[in-house]
C-alpha cells in the first residue's frame, strides 16, 4: 500500500451522515467491508505495534502462544537463544494455519498439510522429498533445482519488548517502539 493511501482517513474529516444527522452513526459504517477492511490495515497493520503477550507467558525456549492481530493468526515464541520472535501462523507453502494449541513447547514447527518445517525463529528448515521421488530409475515431483530454504521462511514481524509486555508489527518500517510508546519509569 502506497503511503499517502495507508495515512488516509477511514472516514472524512467532517463526516455527513445523510438523513442521519450528526450524531447518529449509519448502519453502513459498521458493515461495509471496503471501510473494515481499511480500519484493519490502518490500526493493526500498516504503522501499528500491537500486544502480543507477556514475556512471562514463553518463559523456556520452545514455549509459545498463539494469539491474533486484527485478524491474522500469529505465533509468540522463545527461540533457543532466549530470543522471543512473532511470526505469522501461515505455512508458506500452502497458506494453512499449521498451529492449532493456544499455548504449549514445540523443538519446531510443521504444517500438517505437506509436513514444512519451520523453526522457532520462522525460518524453513525442511521439506520433504525435496529431491523428488525415484520411481523406475525415474525422478518424479520435487522442488525446482533453484529452490532456496531462506526464501521460504514465515512472515517475521517485528518485535519490541517493553516492561515485559511483547509488541509486534506487520510493518517493518514501523518506527522504533521507543519512539511512539510513553516513557516509563527505569
Amino acid at each position: 500500500m502506497s503511503e499517502p493511501q495507508r495515512l488516509k482517513p477511514v472516514f472524512p474529516q467532517d463526516p455527513k451522515w445523510p438523513g442521519e444527522g450528526s450524531s447518529r452513526v449509519p448502519f453502513w459504517a459498521y458493515t461495509r467491508e471496503d471501510l473494515y477492511k481499511r480500519e484493519l490495515e490502518r490500526l493493526f497493520y500498516a504503522n501499528h505495534w500491537c500486544y502480543v503477550g507477556l514475556e512471562a507467558e514463553i518463559p523456556n525456549p520452545g514455549d509459545f502462544k498463539r494469539t491474533v492481530i486484527g485478524e491474522r493468526s500469529v505465533i509468540m515464541v522463545r527461540d533457543p537463544d532466549g530470543g522471543i520472535n512473532v511470526v505469522e501462523n501461515v505455512c508458506a507453502h500452502c497458506g494453512m494455519r499449521f498451529c492449532r494449541e493456544r499455548h504449549g513447547n514445540a523443538k519446531d514447527f510443521f504444517c500438517p498439510y505437506h509436513q514444512w518445517n519451520y523453526s522457532l525463529k520462522g525460518d524453513l528448515q525442511g521439506v520433504p522429498f525435496r529431491r523428488g521421488v525415484k520411481q523406475d530409475g525415474k525422478v518424479n515431483g520435487g522442488m525446482p533445482k533453484d529452490f532456496k530454504l531462506e526464501e521460504h521462511g514465515l512472515t517475521k514481524l517485528k518485535v519490541a519488548a517493553r516492561g515485559g509486555a511483547v509488541f509486534a508489527s506487520f510493518d517493518h518500517d514501523v518506527e522504533p517502539f521507543e519512539d511512539c510508546a510513553c516513557t516509563t519509569a527505569r
